[in-house]
């Protein structure tokens, strides 16, 4: 009997013991799942007066549409981004051959990796841009990115296509609560222009042509507040409101009218830089 009692208490113990393994194995074979890379994104649409890109005015008078759609995966990410103007009117810096007229002008491709070390992250990457409204060219980019108070991000983007030259951008962004999950987004931007190519000579009034050097001086200046509202988990609801604005004299520089486009005639080949507001809101949701 002694024998038998302790036979049935070692094999209880036994099952006690492989119950234990199991339920501590299972865990940890879940958090192991947990911690494998998965890939993440999102898709975004926004709805907004105009359109401005590094302050050129690319659309001035027609509602617009953006959609956009990014996935990642172990640093590496792959963006589509698009612009359709529901009233596409020529600026300085675009000109349209269906002017007035609604359609898709311009559709970016990005392939980037991001390397991140404690707080302080570097992103590399390329952009491919479709336009209907000027030439189609390629950048390749670096983003320096700090996550500390400001965020503050300074990034080159090298022009290696059709207006070869560099644009450099700091910027800083930071999000303060103010009702439960609900945040208030601030931001400002600032440019630098370094024209390379010849595209961009600028305007000469003694030959009445863009002869002269070629454009180097700051460009665009932007300051920003929004509004982040989650609705779920996933999706959220982003209005905002953008000021652009010139931050030199040549970047808004211009010499009267053009008698055959009836526009100014800018310094800057590539356009004149004007204070504009752009405001509207942004629907995302992540995955």
């Amino acid at each position: 009997m002694g024998i038998l009692l302790f036979s049935a208490i070692g094999l209880r113990a036994e099952e006690t013991k492989k119950v234990d393994e199991a339920t501590t194995e299972k865990p940890a074979e879940e958090a192991k799942k947990d911690e494998e890379p998965k890939v993440t994104g999102a898709g975004a649409i926004g709805f907004y007066n105009r359109y401005i890109f590094r302050g050129y005015e690319i659309g001035k008078s027609g509602f617009v549409i953006q959609p956009s759609l990014t996935a990642s995966y172990r640093g590496f990410s792959a963006g589509f981004w698009a612009n359709y103007d529901t009233n596409q009117r020529n600026t300085t810096s675009a000109v349209f051959s269906n002017e007035g007229k609604s359609g898709i002008d311009e559709v970016d491709l990005t392939l980037s990796y991001t390397y991140t070390i404690s707080k302080f992250s570097l992103t590399g990457g390329y952009i491919y841009y479709d336009l209907s409204y000027a030439k189609n060219t390629q950048e390749f980019f670096l983003t320096a990115a700090l996550d500390v108070f400001g965020k503050p991000t300074i990034s080159a983007y090298q022009d290696v296509d059709s207006y070869t030259g560099t644009y450099l951008n700091l910027s800083f962004a930071q999000s303060f609560p103010i009702y439960k999950d609900i945040t208030i987004d601030l931001g400002a931007s600032f440019g630098y222009l370094i024209g390379q190519g010849s595209y961009w000579k600028t305007f000469e009034p003694l030959t009445g042509d863009y002869t002269g050097p070629k454009f180097n001086d700051f460009l665009d200046g932007m300051v920003k507040v929004g509004f982040t509202i989650p609705v779920t988990k996933a999706f959220s609801i982003s209005p905002s409101v953008q000021y652009w604005f010139p931050l030199s004299g040549d970047a808004k520089k211009t010499y009267g009218y053009n008698a055959e486009t009836g526009l100014k005639t800018p310094y800057n080949p590539n356009g004149y830089i004007k204070n504009n507001w752009v405001y509207g809101a942004g629907f995302t949701y992540s995955f």
